[in-house]
């Protein structure tokens, strides 16, 4: 059951992902939540977000911006860093919000990867869908109080994640 929630990987920034490593091991499409997993919560594009997308066309990705925000919010942000595709009022976590966005970039689940901050949306979403995922940490700590009362369920997820990874490397005793 837990199961549902745990991320492939884990990575302290959206920036710090080797995306490079990712194409080479055959991704093609990426998927992305916006609000603080690219910027803070409802902040507009930056030239750090902007920069990124820049280098995934360049590098010969496909992206898509899914967020279960509203159009405007979601479209001036794509628009901002030139995201090719965008879905908005995505039913995250529903699986299906994975394949519009997958049917948009032409990829499938085995050559996409999410990246998001939520497990009970983003990483839940990729993994009902069969996508890999790639939690990264909440960019600011100002919430909505629904995600703040969420972010405190994640946290007990997240130690029996960490546990059952520690055990799969050897780390820890079973």
């Amino acid at each position: 059951m837990l199961k549902s929630f745990y991320p492939d990987a884990f990575c302290e920034s959206a920036y710090a992902i080797d995306y490079a490593a990712l194409y080479r091991s055959g991704v093609r499409g990426l998927i992305f939540d916006i609000d603080n997993t690219l910027v803070p919560h409802g902040a507009p594009a930056d030239q750090r977000a902007k920069e990124l997308f820049r280098k995934l066309r360049e590098m010969g990705f496909h992206t898509c911006l899914l967020s279960n925000n509203r159009r405007p919010r979601v479209e001036s942000f794509a628009i901002g860093v030139g995201a090719e595709n965008y879905v908005w009022k995505s039913g995250k976590p529903k699986p299906s919000a994975c394949r519009k966005a997958m049917a948009a970039m032409g990829t499938s689940p085995g050559s996409t990867v999410f990246i998001g901050d939520q497990l009970f949306t983003d990483i839940c979403c990729a993994n009902w869908a069969r996508v890999r995922s790639i939690l990264v940490p909440q960019i600011d700590k100002k919430e909505e109080i629904q995600i703040v009362l969420k972010r405190r369920l994640e946290k007990i997820v997240l130690y029996f994640w960490r546990r059952a990874e520690r055990r799969e490397n050897g780390a820890e005793n079973s």
